[in-house]
């Protein structure tokens, strides 16, 4: 397996596989495109050579259903394909995992937005539309005094630390 060094850094590797990511992107969902961002250990910048680059595209008038979303997006791993196969020749071996949303999607929020609050990466949101979702999850969150509690390298959310039995609470 070639060595990190002579394909550049780690660090340098994912940013043009994530220039490449928002290009195609773009040039796949055109204006439907609302936003691209990337999260997890390399929206942290905390990747590992074989981290994958998870990946939140909201767009306008998706199809309905996780497999017709996917189908869409396939042209878009399909011209990332080349560069992750030379990204694993130089010993980074990732793959793309998306999730596609579309802005009302985003609106009504999921768990999985809780950790973008702290390590989403934006790669393209020309309009505000995740920043602007982002930052009103960050601040109910803040409201519960809710707080990402790390662990030996995994973590958890404590959502509301001074909860009480019987307590009804909204993100």
């Amino acid at each position: 397996m070639a060595s990190l060094t002579q394909a550049g850094s780690l660090a340098g590797t994912f940013d043009s596989l994530l220039r490449a990511l928002a290009v195609a992107s773009q040039e796949l969902y055109g204006e439907r495109l609302v936003a691209l961002a990337v999260f997890g250990s390399v929206g942290r910048g905390t990747m590992k050579p074989d981290s994958d680059i998870d990946v939140l595209l909201v767009a306008d008038r998706l199809p309905d259903g996780r497999i017709p979303r996917i189908e869409e997006f396939a042209p878009v791993e399909l011209a990332l394909a080349p560069l992750i196969d030379a990204a694993r020749a130089g010993g980074v071996d990732t793959r793309v995992s998306a999730v596609l949303r579309t802005p009302a999607e985003v609106r009504a929020g999921s768990p999985l937005m809780f950790d973008m609050t702290e390590d989403a990466r934006i790669l393209h949101d020309p309009r505000g539309v995740l920043a602007g979702a982002l930052a009103d999850l960050k601040g109910s969150l803040a409201r519960l005094g809710a707080r990402r509690i790390w662990r030996d390298g995994w973590w958890y959310w404590d959502l509301k630390p001074d909860y009480r039995p019987g307590e009804v609470f909204e993100v």
